[in-house]
């Protein structure tokens, strides 16, 4: 068995590594040093941030000690949360270092890609075998910043009166193919979150366990920024019926009115600011960056409400191919509060801080969105954010009891 992990996984392990490293570096290409040093707003990081504390966690938690590190400063400025490996430059301030340089930011990630090769290349077995699930949580983990990259940049473009285009072909949200149905599933009780079987998960995504369901209904693909248009033609956002007591004080005390990236035209149009720059709405795309105060709202005008996480999973995971949308164009709202699933216990040392100490006052997303990357999404997942979040690439899926 050893001589097979190394003769199967140890090419893998390396073509897979360098290829999501690669992928992150194309993602910035197109910015400037500039573009990649500011930071929009607290919750938002630079593109340069993202590049290095990638790095860092392969330094950190693979490599650990068995180099000297590339510069005792980048543990102090690329740690992100993780308190037991010590003091961290403030989040809201990831946006004044201007020192390093982008370039040496690039040097450091070509050093550590390099010493990474080098251990896949010449690592016994053993050795191999023992570092594998830290590796793939590396690169799960920059598959996340890969994300964040691209809405932390909308962010920061969005805040810039000319409007910049980040590419010419930047990805987008896809349109559905079908009118929208309606899906039935019948009361049951039963079982989610990740199996044995996986061949990764994040520790929130565990362990597997049951669930009492209610009959429910799910739409069959996302809400259309035309079918949302007509929310705010209605006074959505003028009526506090619709909202949770907090979002309405949102609605009021921030003067929204329409999702974060829309804009109005002089002639009364909307148009949508997106990667690919400020261009008409596109009434068949899905709607995306919205809160969960905007989709709760939007799903109480429409006569539906928020599906629950279970409920997402299990029609998900029984009708995969009846619903469109579900991974490749936004992360839907759930109603479901952020919380450990029954047994759950964070892993042991720093990196059991990943996802447990999060477990409060956000909500959990489901599904993906076009700028997650493909291989990174799956039933099980649990994205979160606060419910003001409207950033991030999320959407809404109706649901409806029976």
């Amino acid at each position: 068995m050893e001589g097979s992990f190394e003769a199967g996984s140890r090419s893998a392990m390396a073509r897979r590594f360098a290829a999501i490293r690669r992928h992150t570096l194309a993602l910035t290409a197109p910015l400037s040093a500039e573009d990649a040093c500011v930071q929009s707003m607290p919750d938002a990081s630079p593109a340069k941030w993202h590049l290095a504390h990638t790095t860092w966690f392969f330094e950190t938690f693979v490599l650990g000690e068995t180099a000297a590190p590339f510069d005792p400063e980048f543990a102090y400025l690329f740690n992100s949360y993780y308190e037991a490996l010590g003091p961290r430059q403030p989040r809201p301030q990831r946006g004044l270092l201007t020192r390093p340089p982008l370039a040496r930011v690039h040097d450091y990630r070509a050093a550590i890609d390099a010493r990474i090769a080098e251990l896949l290349q010449t690592a016994s077995p053993a050795t191999l075998a023992k570092i594998a699930p830290m590796l793939e949580l590396g690169l799960q983990h920059e598959q996340q910043h890969q994300e964040l990259i691209l809405s932390d940049l909308l962010h920061l473009f969005a805040q810039n009166p000319t409007a910049p285009v980040y590419a010419p072909a930047a990805p987008e949200a896809p349109r559905a193919t079908k009118p929208l149905t309606w899906l039935a599933f019948p009361a049951a009780i039963a079982e989610i979150g990740v199996g044995e079987t996986a061949s990764f998960s994040f520790d929130n995504e565990g362990p597997r366990h049951r669930v009492a369901l209610e009959p429910f209904k799910l739409a069959s693909r996302l809400v259309t920024n035309g079918e949302y248009r007509a929310f705010i033609e209605a006074g959505g956002y003028a009526r506090a019926e619709f909202w949770l007591s907090e979002g309405w004080n949102l609605v009021r005390q921030a003067e929204w009115s329409a999702p974060i990236y829309w804009r109005r035209q002089s002639n009364g149009s909307w148009a949508s600011f997106g990667l690919g720059g400020l261009a008409p709405l596109d009434a068949a795309a899905p709607v995306t960056n919205v809160s969960f105060h905007e989709a709760t709202a939007y799903a109480a005008w429409a006569g539906a409400r928020l599906p629950t996480e279970a409920e997402w999973e299990v029609a998900a995971t029984a009708k995969p191919d009846a619903f469109e949308q579900l991974f490749d164009s936004a992360w839907q709202w759930t109603r479901s509060a952020y919380a450990p699933y029954p047994r759950f216990r964070p892993a042991a040392g720093a990196v059991g801080e990943y996802n447990g100490k999060f477990m409060v006052n956000q909500l959990v997303l489901r599904g993906g969105s076009f700028a997650t990357p493909a291989d990174h999404t799956r039933p099980t997942y649990r994205n979160f954010f606060p419910a003001d979040a409207r950033w991030q690439f999320a959407g809404v899926r109706l649901a409806a009891d029976l």
